[in-house]
C-alpha cells in the first residue's frame, strides 16, 4: 500500500482492497492515517511522567476551609462550623467530611495557595479549564483539546473524552479545530441502563451496510474535497473517521462497559453520580483514553454551607480517595495525573446566611501520580485563608507543571486564527517543588 509524504488520500484509500490481508482494522487504519498527519501523535515527549490525565472538576467553587485547608485554631467566624481530621500526613489536617482522603494523603500532593483574580463564576472556570485569563479577543482551547492536538488518539479510544457531557463552553478545542473536542457520553453512567451513545450501529443496520454507507460518504467526502476547503469539512471528517473506529473496534466498545467492572468495585467506589464516574475515568485511561475530565456536584455554597459540604462531599470523598487506591494497585498510577480542581475558593469569614461567598484569592487544589510528588503539602494560606502565605501558585504555573508531567512544552506556539502563534501558556514556569 504506497503511502505518499501527505497521506493516503480518499482516491487512494477508496482503491485500497486488501487492507483486511494486511491484518488490519478500519481503526487500525484510520489511526495510522492519523499519525502519518502528525509525527507527534501516539508519542509523547520523550521526558513524559504521564500518559494521561484524570481532570476532577468540582463547578461552584469549593471552600478550602470545609476541605484540604481547615482552620481549626481560628475564631468561629472564620473556622466554619465543621471540624477537621487527621490526615495519613503528620500534622497535616483535613475537612471532617474527607475522612477516606484522609487515609490516603500521602498518595497526594496537596496545593493551599492556588490563586488568580477572577471572582466570577465563568471567569474563574476558564482560567482553570485553559490555563488563560478568558479573552474577548480570543477563544483558547482547553487541557485536554490541546492534549488531543500534540498525541491524538490511542488504540481506536478518542484522545479527550468527557464524563457524562462537555461540562462547560470553555472545554471545547478554542481556536483549535474542532476535531480535538471532547468526546461527550451524552449519559451518566450512574444510570442503571447506561450506554453511551452513537457507540454501536443503529438498530436495523448491520457491518456490511454500514461498511456501504462508509464507502458512499468516502465518495461525497472526496467531492466537497475537491470544491471547498474549511475546517468545518476537515474536523467533520475526523469525527467520522473516529466514530468508524470505535464501532468497529470491540476494545474501544468495552472500555466504556462498567457492567464488566465487579460489583465489589462498583461498591468500593460507590454508587452513585462521584463513584461511577470516577471508575469509568479509570477504565478509559486504562484502555487508552489520554485525557478524561468529569465534574461532580456544585458547590456555590453562599447559604447553609454545613449543610451542603454535609450532602455533597461523602460520595466524592469515597470516590475519589478509591480512585487512587484503585490507580495503585494497578501499577497505573505512576503514569496518570489525578487533578481535583474547582474555580475559586469561599470567603475567610462565615457570611450572615451561614455560607461563605466567592474567594479567588487563595483556594486549594490536590494532585496525584503522573510525576507528581507525593505526600506533600505545597504552599499555604494566611491564619484565616484570605490569602497565600507561602509559594502562591498561579494558573499559568500549574498548567505549564501539568502539560510538563505529559511531556509538553507549554512554552511551544500553536497556529490561532489569523494565523498568529500563541504558546500553549503564556509565561508559566515548572514548579519544581511539585515534580519526581
Amino acid at each position: 500500500m504506497p503511502v505518499c509524504s501527505g497521506g493516503v488520500d480518499r482516491r487512494s484509500f477508496l482503491s485500497v482492497g486488501t487492507i483486511g490481508g494486511l491484518g488490519l482494522s478500519l481503526g487500525d487504519y484510520f489511526r495510522m492515517q492519523s499519525a502519518r498527519s502528525d509525527p507527534a501523535a501516539g508519542h509523547p515527549g520523550k521526558h513524559a511522567t504521564a500518559q494521561s490525565v484524570i481532570s476532577i472538576f468540582l463547578p461552584g467553587g469549593v471552600a478550602q476551609q470545609e476541605t484540604f485547608d481547615p482552620k481549626p485554631l481560628a475564631p468561629v467566624e472564620y473556622r466554619g462550623p465543621l471540624g477537621s481530621i487527621e490526615t495519613a500526613l503528620p500534622g497535616v489536617r483535613f475537612g471532617e467530611a474527607l475522612p477516606h482522603t484522609a487515609k490516603i494523603a500521602d498518595k497526594l500532593a496537596i496545593c493551599r495557595s492556588m490563586t488568580h483574580g477572577e471572582a466570577a463564576h465563568e471567569r474563574g472556570t476558564h482560567n482553570m479549564f485553559t490555563g488563560y485569563k478568558p479573552s474577548p479577543a480570543i477563544e483558547y482551547p482547553s487541557f485536554g483539546a490541546v492534549i488531543s492536538h500534540d498525541f491524538g488518539p490511542r488504540d481506536n479510544l478518542p484522545a479527550y473524552v468527557c464524563i457524562p457531557t462537555v461540562p462547560n463552553e470553555f472545554a471545547g478545542s478554542g481556536y483549535l479545530s474542532s476535531a480535538y473536542s471532547g468526546f461527550s457520553l451524552g449519559a451518566d453512567p450512574v444510570d442503571g441502563k447506561f450506554k453511551v451513545r452513537d457507540l454501536t450501529l443503529p438498530e436495523g443496520i448491520d457491518p456490511a451496510r454500514f461498511d456501504k454507507r462508509r464507502r458512499m460518504l468516502d465518495v461525497v467526502n472526496s467531492h466537497f474535497r475537491e470544491r471547498e476547503k474549511s475546517d468545518s469539512l476537515d474536523a467533520l471528517d475526523t469525527f467520522y473517521q473516529r466514530a468508524y473506529g470505535l464501532i468497529s473496534s470491540q476494545k474501544a466498545q468495552e472500555a466504556f462497559d462498567l457492567k464488566q467492572e465487579p460489583d465489589a468495585l462498583k461498591k468500593e467506589y460507590g454508587r452513585n453520580q462521584a463513584g461511577m464516574r470516577m471508575l469509568l475515568a479509570r477504565r478509559l485511561v486504562e484502555s487508552g483514553v489520554r485525557f478524561v475530565t468529569l465534574t461532580y456536584g456544585g458547590w456555590d455554597h453562599h447559604d447553609k454551607i454545613e449543610k451542603g459540604i454535609k450532602s455533597q462531599t461523602p460520595a466524592f470523598d469515597q470516590a475519589f480517595a478509591t480512585l487512587i487506591r484503585d490507580l495503585d494497585r494497578r501499577g497505573l498510577l505512576g503514569s496518570t495525573l489525578v487533578c481535583v480542581t474547582t474555580e475559586f475558593g469561599r470567603t475567610p469569614k462565615i457570611n450572615p446566611t451561614a455560607g461563605r461567598d466567592h474567594w479567588p484569592k487563595v483556594f486549594s487544589i490536590v494532585m496525584a501520580g503522573g510525576g507528581i510528588k507525593s505526600g506533600i503539602v505545597h504552599g499555604s494560606s494566611n491564619a484565616t485563608a484570605a490569602e497565600p502565605e507561602d509559594d502562591p501558585l498561579t494558573v499559568e504555573d500549574w498548567a505549564t507543571t501539568v502539560y510538563d508531567r505529559l511531556g509538553i512544552d507549554a512554552r511551544k506556539k500553536l497556529v490561532a486564527p489569523g494565523p498568529r502563534p500563541i504558546e500553549i501558556v503564556d509565561g508559566g514556569k515548572v514548579v519544581e517543588q511539585l515534580i519526581t
